[in-house]
Order: C-alpha cells, then structure tokens, then sequence
C-alpha cells in the first residue's frame, strides 16, 4: 500500500493502543477507588460495632456526652441527697441482718452504687443494701461463723463470752467470698446471654419468698428487741428451733431494751402513716429513719444508756475507708450453692424493678447487661469487705418521686455515704441496736401485706396459690438457700403438669369469617361438614403425646358421631340380632335393649371409650363378654388388635382432619413419630390429615426428624387453618362414603 495509508494505519493502531491501555488504565483505578471505598465501608462498619459493642458494654458512654446539667443536675442531685440519707439507716440496720459490723453496711452502699453507674441500664433502681438479700448473708455468715466457735477459753476452761472482733472479722471474710462468688456467677451469666434465667422466678414466687424471708428477719432481730441471746441455728428447721429458743429466753428479757424497742416501733409506724398521708402535699418524703436514728444515737449518749442500763450499743465505728482485700478462696466450696441463690435472688429483684419503671417512663432495660452490671457491683464491692446488694424498692420510690433523671443520681447518693463514713461515722457509736432493729422491724411492714396474695390468688389461679403456699413453707422450713432451690423445682413441675395436661378442642368455623373456634365453647361456632380441625392448647412433646394422640382419636370419634346422629347416639340394629366384622371393625348388636334408657347401644373396635356400653352383649353364637374384662374369648382379643382403622363405623363420615399446630413453639422426635402414626392410621381408613398453623422453627424440626415422605409431603402443610380447610373442601368435597354392600340391609335408627 502506499506510505501514506500505511502511516495512517499505524496511527490509527497506536491510538487504539493508547484508547485500549486508557480503558485498561481507567477500569483499574476504577477498581481500585472502589475497592479503597469498599475498605472504608468495612472499616466504618467495624468501627461502629466496636463502638456499639463498647457502648452496650459501658452504657455510660452512650448517656455522659448527652448528660445536660441544666436539665438534669437540679433532680438528680435531689434524688441522691434523699436516697443518700437513707442509705444510713438502711444499710446499718441492715448490716445487722448479715450479722455483720454496722459499718459493713455503709461500705456496701458505697462501693457496689458507683460501678452500677458504669455499667447499669436503669435510670431509677437504687443499687445498695436490701432486707431479702441481708438476710439470706446472715444466714451463711452464722452458719460457717457461729458464736461457739469463737468463745474465749480461760486456762482450759471455755466460757460463754464470745471473742467478738475475731468473729465479727471471719464473718467479713465470708461476706465477702460468698459475695465475690455470686457476683462472678453474675457475670458469667451475662455474659452467656442467660439473662432470661430470672422469669422462671414468676411473681407469686418472689412474693412468697421475700414474705416467707421477711419471717426469717423478725425471727432474727427478736434477740435486740427483747435484749436475749439466744442459740443461733441453721440448717433445715433452723427457723423453727430459733424461735423455740427465742421463747424459752423471753423470761430473761432485758426490759431497757424491750421498752426502747417498742417506743422505737410505735413512733415509726405513726411517723410513717402520717408521711402517707402527708405524701400529696410533700415534695419529699420525712426521712423518719433518719430522725429516729440521729434521736436515739442523741439520747443514748446523753442518758448513757450503755452504762447506765447496759443497752447494747453499735460501738466503734472507724472513720475512714477499707482498703481493698483479696477474699478467702478457700471459702467458695462451702458457700457456692449460696453464693448462687443470692445471684439469682437479687438479679430477679433488681430487673422486676428496673423493667417496671423503664416501662413506666418509657426506656429499654437490658437484661443482660443489667446481669453484667450486678454482678460486677458485687464483685467489685466483695474486694472492699460489702455484703451482696440488690436493687431497693423502697429507695428506687423515693428516686422516682423525686424526680431522678439519670444514673447520676446515684453518684450523689454515693457522696452522700462517703461523707458519713469519712467524718460522721463515729458520732453514731452510742446508737442503740434496738433503735436498728426496730428500723427493721418497722421496714418489713410492706412484705407483711404480701399475704393478702393469699385471697387473691385464691381466687384467680389455684395453681399460682399452691406455689405461693409452697414456696412459702418451705423457705420457712428449709432456710432461703434450700427454700429457693425447692421453690423453682416445684414451679417448673406445675409447668410440665399443665403441658401434660391441656386443653384439647375440636374447632368450629364462626359464619362470615375466617375465625376457628372451640365448638364447646362457642355456640355460633360451626363445624365443617367432613373435616375435623383438632387443636392442643399446648405444644406435642415427648411427656404429652400419647396423651394427643388418645385426645385425637376421642374427639374425632365424638364429633364424628355428632355429625351423624341428631342427638349424638348412633344406634345400629340388625333385624336378628347378632354381630357383624367388617375390616376389622366388631359390631356388637343386640337382640334385647340392655341400657336402662331402652336404646340400642353401638361399639366402635378400635376405640371403646367412645361408646357407654358396659353391659353384657350377647353374640350369635350364645358367648358372652363384657367390655373392660379379663376374657380371652375370641371378641376380646380382636379388641386388643384393634389398629386405628376401627375407628369407622360403616358410615364413617368424615374424610379430612386438619391439626391446628399454630399453639406449637417446637417439636420432639416422640412428637414426630406420633404425627407419623396419625397420617398412617388416618390413612387406612381414607382419611386426609393436614397440618395448620405450623411455624418455620417447627418445619424445620420436621424436615430434620425426617417426617415428610413420598406419602407425607409438604403439601400437607398449610399456614393457616381457612387455608386447608378451603383445600379440603375443594378436594373432597362433602362425599359421604357408601356403606358396604353386606351392611345395606341394616337399618339405622336415631332416638330424641
């Protein structure tokens, strides 16, 4: 070709080179830019994981940065000053019921509220010292701690005076290990997502068992009040020996004692009833456990009352915090099944608190981080010698009612508690532990009511009763570690009781809607010609499914009959008399009436519950049996081998049934092979079985219990009961199934 045209074609190839290699070039950067953006998407989601993760982790993080001190600072600051003022008489009195130091108290309403501000989801619980869990740490300290271990010896003489600093000072130590140990099974809960353990405590459980500790308390401060020191037992019926003890002491009561414990008592109820009714009018509630401290502590000292009339007093009270201490390992051992019951306890207290108010001020609670936040409260104040806390019902009101806002309430309160223990703590020393435990006393009025529970439960819901009355008596008679532990197992028993025995119902269509309904319940309800739509108000598993599948056979029977006579008798006479078999199904007719209502009586084979005959039946070959004996006649036996194709009569009018699992949250391999049985049973008589309402949890447990077949398809599955109803009725129509030739000549008589 000539110069030029070749020119013109290398150029032309190297500018498709070049437009080629920019293709190349673009597509490349192209890649890149998006695979740089695709990098950047991944590490932005991750970074908002990592922060999400952090801030469900340590909820203060979400709630600081937005905390406004113009909004918040004034109510929060108001509901720690009150709530602080209560942790003093609170936590001294309730220190008591641990069986521990006074001070221990106030170092457990310090150290265990400042971590739940940290990792706590409630804006309203107040986290600190509760009567229930007060109790349930004496119990453990008196029993590894009692007071006749530690008796001083004087030469090789033991007498009755008790070494007081070293017992008080191993009681701490396991204090402080059992707390340390429940907060850690806390944790470790939450941490697993095992926050839901606290529903299986239900309502009247708990109130039963803070009403049945509430007893444990009175039984407990009964030695303060009366000014007696008697033998402190434990173990099952330590409740019962106590106060037998108790009684036995009452000659020896200390009378200075017993009259600062009654005035104490009388003047706080009355203080207490006037604040109610005062409650309307009073921004903030009269701290009536502060006045009646500081006024005892006043005129103990004043009247020397210690001295003078040998009144026991609180004594020393150091000034100043504890410094941090690692517990007795060598204790979990022996405390671990407390030490679980108090996790478990407290946990239930605190989250029924903390849903109740989020319901009501309208926030989320998590339930496992309110776990997490628990138990690291305890953990961390076990290291600085507190017993377990919980939330506080009382405490947690006062914050509502005035107005709390945020967590910061509770480091107010905290600040509250720090001043006292650091500069105020001591000038409580002459304070009259009757004065404390007449604080007690005073406070369990409110668990006291709980027993109205009785009348009402009685009459809603007998069986909440019967645990109520359970649960009750037996963390009276068997302490609160064994009580609690009893109580659930024989709540998760009535709950097995139920499923096993539910409510099984035949279901009726209401005219005009897609509604299915118990036809026993329902008048307006209809059944469908030719189908059965059976339904369990529980789920089939392997302790209920025999008990389905004979609730099955029962109702199909019955509604079978219903559907075919006019008053639900169906009476087959033959013109001789005699009995007839026809694939398997015994026909038993009679040449003379035997009921004493004059009708003819029908035996269905395969099924004799569905029929009242219990008479003597006389065959054609002059035998005779009756059903229900022990006769190995020829009859008798056919009856044993009946399968469940002798369900039909030889009008067996039904030609569908549709089991309504919508009730069904899972299901068994027992389960499945009875559900296997049905569709095979049903079969042999030429009638259709269909699922209903099935959920895709429940399928997939089908599918993996290799239940569906060749004959057993997912055809048989429909997502509601309309659905496979319309598909019967489309399929099968309203057919009734011919009689057999040999049984045309019978004739069927019905009786109003």
């Amino acid at each position: 070709p000539p110069p030029l045209l070749v020119r013109q074609m290398e150029s032309a190839r190297r500018s498709e080179r070049f437009r080629v290699e920019r293709d190349v070039l673009d597509e490349l950067k192209l890649e890149e830019v998006t695979q740089r953006k695709s990098y950047a998407d991944i590490h932005s989601s991750l970074t908002l994981q990592h922060k999400d993760f952090h801030m469900r982790r340590l909820p203060v993080l979400y709630w600081l940065p937005k905390y406004s001190v113009w909004d918040y600072g004034m109510p929060d600051l108001i509901s720690g000053i009150s709530v602080g003022i209560m942790h003093l008489p609170q936590g001294m009195a309730y220190a008591l019921l641990a069986s521990l130091p006074p001070v221990f108290g106030l170092y457990s309403s310090l150290y265990p509220a400042l971590v739940y501000f940290f990792f706590g989801t409630s804006r309203h619980v107040s986290i600190g010292t509760f009567t229930v869990l007060s109790i349930m740490v004496g119990s453990v300290t008196e029993r590894l701690a009692p007071d006749v271990d530690f008796q001083k010896a004087n030469g090789t003489n033991i007498t009755a005076e008790v070494d007081v600093t070293a017992r008080d000072s191993y009681r701490v130590q396991v204090a402080a290990a059992t707390t340390v140990l429940g907060g850690l099974i806390q944790v470790l809960l939450g941490v697993v997502k095992f926050g839901f353990v606290g529903t299986y405590l239900s309502e009247p459980l708990v109130r039963a068992y803070t009403t049945a500790a509430a007893a444990h308390a009175v039984v407990a401060q009964l030695k303060y009040i009366f000014g007696v020191s008697p033998t402190r037992f434990s173990g099952p019926l330590s409740l019962v020996y106590t106060l037998k003890d108790v009684c036995s002491s009452l000659p020896n009561t200390h009378l200075p004692t017993l009259l600062v414990s009654v005035v104490t008592i009388v003047l706080l109820i009355a203080a207490k009833e006037l604040n109610s009714f005062l409650s309307s009018k009073l921004p903030v509630p009269i701290p009536v456990e502060l006045i009646t401290i500081v006024a005892g502590t006043l005129i103990s000292s004043y009247a020397h009352l210690n001295t003078n009339y040998t009144i026991s007093v609180v004594g020393e009270i150091p000034s100043g915090l504890s410094s941090p201490s690692v517990p007795d390992v060598n204790l979990f051992g022996e405390v671990i099944g407390d030490a679980f019951a108090l996790a478990i306890v407290g946990y239930a207290i605190t989250i029924s608190l903390g849903k109740t108010f989020a319901l009501k001020h309208g926030y989320k609670v998590d339930s496992n981080q309110e776990l997490v936040a628990l138990g690291l409260s305890n953990t961390v104040g076990g290291f600085f010698q507190c017993f377990s806390v919980c939330s506080s019902m009382s405490r947690s009101l006062i914050q509502d009612t005035t107005g709390v806002k945020t967590q910061m309430a509770g480091v107010a309160s905290s600040l509250i508690v720090l001043v006292i223990i650091l500069k105020l703590g001591t000038l409580f020393q002459e304070l009259p532990k009757a004065v404390l435990s007449a604080v007690v006393f005073v406070n369990l009025k409110g668990m006291f009511k709980q027993y109205y529970d009785i009348i009402t439960l009685w009459r809603s819901s007998k069986i909440d009763l019967v645990v109520w009355l359970v649960t009750w008596v037996s963390t009276l008679l068997l302490n609160l570690d064994l009580g609690l532990a009893a109580s659930v197992t024989f709540a998760v028993f009535t709950v097995i009781f139920r499923t096993q025995l539910p409510t099984y119902s035949v279901l009726g269509n209401i005219p005009g809607t897609e509604l299915y309904v118990d036809i026993e319940m329902h008048r307006e309800a209809r059944g469908i010609p030719g189908v059965t739509i059976f339904r369990s108000s529980a789920t089939v598993y392997f302790a209920n499914a025999d008990l389905y599948l004979e609730a099955l056979k029962e109702k199909v029977c019955k509604n079978d009959i219903k559907d075919t006579s006019i008053d639900g008798t169906v009476i087959v006479e033959d013109e001789q008399g005699g009995t007839e078999r026809e694939n398997g199904t015994v026909f038993v007719i009679p040449t003379t009436p035997r009921t004493p209502d004059g009708r003819w009586e029908y035996l269905k084979g395969g099924d004799p519950d569905c029929t009242s005959l219990g008479w003597m039946s006389e065959l054609q070959d002059g035998d005779t049996t009756t059903l229900g004996s022990s006769s190995e006649d020829t009859l008798s036996q056919d009856l044993e081998r009946m399968s469940l194709g002798s369900l039909g009569k030889w009008t067996w009018d039904i030609h569908s049934i549709i089991l309504d699992l919508s009730t069904a949250n899972f299901i068994d391999t027992v389960a499945i092979k009875t559900m296997k049985n049905i569709f095979q049973d049903f079969s042999e008589i030429d009638v259709d079985v269909y699922m209903a309402g099935c959920q895709a949890s429940v399928v997939e447990q089908l599918e993996h219990g290799d239940f569906f077949s060749e004959k057993i398809t997912k055809r048989r599955l429909f997502a509601s009961v309309h659905d496979a109803v319309l598909h019967c009725l489309n399929h099968r129509g309203r057919i009734r199934p011919v009689p057999p030739p040999n049984l045309m000549r019978k004739n069927v008589v019905f009786f109003l």
